[in-house]
């Protein structure tokens, strides 16, 4: 679905990333791990298009993401970066209702998607409030609301997400990433950026582990996070079992 090809970044003559290549595929969720200034966000960047690559190129469905027409990439690809800022009292119904935009499926249909959306990420309950008088935690729920309605009942569409538990508690991080899931299971395909290891063991289908701007692993939880893997990438020790509840790794710190 959404491929980088020998994908490298430069800025100011820094190497950020260097020939990076990966498929993200329909159906998973790849998690995307690194420590701070592995490349996590520039690699999120170049890929949603807001970055330009120095060599390489990024393809959605085979076709070259410049190729695109914005409205239709739009219909496609949706992105939640780690943070977003509105100055207008916009409420957070019509916040998400921004999203139906690009699409042509009439007023019942749009309205019918963006209630579902907010009923998914748990926002319903804020829909004629201000944005701007929202939590840190329930802004970014609302954005959740607002990529999910932009890509809602679209086939083979693409979700990038950036650090999107950041802000939120243990109950809405799992909301987010079970909606992840769910978008996978519908035919889409989601690529998120995490910090907790243990988050993206139990929710990823694969892995893609950075350093220092590369690629050093590529594949399912139990083959990419290993102890030893971890100890040289993250710089400490861990122990690695499995999950006392689900087939999944399990890292102690």
């Amino acid at each position: 679905m959404l491929e980088a090809v020998d994908l490298s970044c430069a800025r100011s003559g820094k190497t950020i990333l260097s020939q990076v290549n990966f498929e993200l595929r329909s159906g998973e969720v790849l998690a995307v791990l690194g420590t701070n200034g592995a490349g996590k966000s520039t690699l999120l960047g170049t890929l949603a298009g807001e970055l330009s690559a120095s060599a390489g190129q990024v393809r959605l469905a085979g076709r070259p993401l410049a190729q695109w027409p914005v409205g239709e990439l739009a219909t496609r690809l949706a992105v939640l970066p780690q943070s977003s800022s509105l100055a207008f009292a916009f409420t957070a119904e019509e916040v998400v209702a921004m999203s139906r935009m690009p699409h042509d499926t009439g007023l019942l249909t749009d309205r019918r998607i963006v209630s579902e959306a907010m009923r998914a990420a748990d926002v319903t309950h804020l829909a004629g409030r201000s944005y701007l008088k929202l939590s840190g935690g329930e802004r970014q729920r609302v954005h959740l609301a607002r990529v999910m309605a932009q890509i809602w009942e679209t086939p083979g569409a693409c979700l990038i997400m950036d650090e999107p538990t950041a802000s939120l508690d243990l109950a809405h991080q799992q909301l987010i990433l079970e909606q992840a899931q769910r978008i996978a299971a519908g035919g889409g395909a989601v690529l998120v950026v995490l910090h907790d290891l243990n988050l993206a063991a139990r929710y990823a289908h694969r892995i893609l582990l950075l350093d220092r701007g590369e690629v050093v692993a590529l594949g399912t939880p139990w083959n990419v996070l290993q102890a030893e893997r971890i100890g040289e990438v993250f710089a400490v020790a861990v122990q690695v079992t499995r999950h006392p509840a689900q087939d999944s790794p399990l890292i102690i710190i």
